[in-house]
């Protein structure tokens, strides 16, 4: 397929963006990219660094610009839904780092945006090509695992593992206040990995929090942003067609997270399957078979490559993962093959996603109402949590229209 190459602009200079950039920008799909952030100097220096085609001073700038047809956006995770709405009500095609959005609200509002315009709106959910949501999805397609009832998903990222630094990084002098972010409200590595795999949708939840003792200043309520002191979190979801799924969101846990920061579990009639930090086990009535090796992205880049130093060691394995012998590459341009990956092999997909729906006019994998259903659980959970654990109702935007 020949894809004719549209213009791209990077929101939010920071350490995550530079990564994509280099991606877009190999992309024989797209052309220009460009760059914007708020401290100005970040984005000079990520053009300068790469090679892009230049920066613009504000969003509102690159908005008005007919020199970009598509921003990717890399802002703090609270501010994903305005700043997609301004996008698309600007004619722009639309990329969005997870969540979605915070409320109910925002994630209408896209839906209706995306609806109304026609334009490509993309999540990128990097769960949605974790190796072991790959692998179950394609045993589920099989039907390998028999009528599956009960899938499990973990997003086990402790503080102390490289986040203190980022928030340093993008929060500035008032940090702590954005640290405390709420984990239920950051759900999409979890249940979109459950979700990812598992044809359903979740139709009401109850949660638990766990109040933070640390004392230092993070998630506590007097300094929160999100008037948050909850660091770990678990939700219950009930599933429509039957059945249920488990996520954890924990930020103060004793896990190995820089080996294995999203982690899953499926439960069939047949057959289920289990995933720890460095084991995975495929399991049915008549044994246990390891598949470790087939979920086990191999390294493209080196921890201490020196663009990675602006980044806590911690959390360099998110950047320099390759992909999984459960990744189908054939699809993929042959750019990528030797450039760096991330998050379990994700990066490499998303970005093919999103380029190609935009050029082909095609629904892209967490398209609007996909997303939808990966962000709106966590935000309930996260009132039900709030609430003691009252068991709440999930709104469904449905799905997505044919394209």
């Amino acid at each position: 397929m020949t894809l004719s190459p549209f213009s791209l602009g990077i929101v939010g200079a920071g350490q995550f963006s530079g990564q994509f950039a280099t991606l877009f920008q190999a992309h024989p799909g797209v052309g220009e990219v460009y760059v914007t952030d708020l401290l100005p100097e970040r984005a000079e220096q990520l053009a300068a660094t790469q090679g892009l085609a230049g920066t613009f001073p504000s969003f509102e700038a690159m908005l008005e610009s007919n020199a970009v047809d598509a921003v990717a956006i890399f802002t703090q995770r609270w501010t994903h839904g305005p700043l997609v709405l301004q996008g698309l009500n600007a004619g722009k095609h639309v990329y969005s780092a997870v969540p979605m959005a915070i409320t109910t609200e925002e994630i209408a509002a896209i839906i209706d945006a995306v609806r109304t315009t026609g334009l490509t709106y993309m999540m990128g959910e990097t769960s949605q090509y974790n190796p072991a949501t790959v692998h179950a999805r394609n045993q589920i397609a099989e039907g390998a695992f028999g009528r599956l009832f009960y899938a499990e998903g973990d997003y086990v990222h402790d503080m102390d593992l490289g986040f203190y630094e980022a928030y340093r990084y993008s929060g500035g002098e008032n940090w702590q206040a954005t640290a405390s972010y709420p984990p239920l409200l950051y759900p999409t590595h979890s249940v979109g990995g459950v979700l990812g795999a598992w044809r359903t949708h979740a139709v009401s939840v109850s949660a638990i929090g766990v109040v933070d003792e640390r004392g230092d200043g993070v998630f506590d309520r007097a300094v929160s942003q999100f008037d948050n002191d909850v660091s770990n979190a678990t939700a219950l979801f009930e599933v429509a067609g039957g059945g249920s799924f488990r996520t954890n969101e924990f930020r103060r846990v004793g896990y190995p997270s820089h080996i294995r920061e999203s982690r899953f579990r499926f439960f069939g009639t047949e057959a289920s399957m289990e995933q720890l930090a460095t084991v995975a086990l495929w399991q049915d009535k008549n044994g246990v078979k390891d598949i470790s090796e087939l979920l086990e992205p191999k390294p493209t880049l080196a921890p201490d490559d020196p663009s990675l130093q602006h980044i806590a060691p911690e959390l360099r394995a998110a950047f320099t993962s390759g992909s999984a012998p459960v990744h189908d590459r054939a699809r993929l341009p042959r750019a990528f093959d030797q450039l760096h990956n991330g998050h379990e092999g994700s990066h490499h997909f998303l970005v093919d996603d999103f380029v190609t729906a935009v050029n082909t006019r095609s629904l892209p994998s967490v398209n609007a109402w996909v997303a939808a259903r990966y962000t709106l659980p966590g935000i309930v959970a996260h009132e039900s949590a709030r609430r003691g654990g009252v068991r709440l109702e999930i709104p469904d935007f449905g799905d997505a229209p044919l394209a």
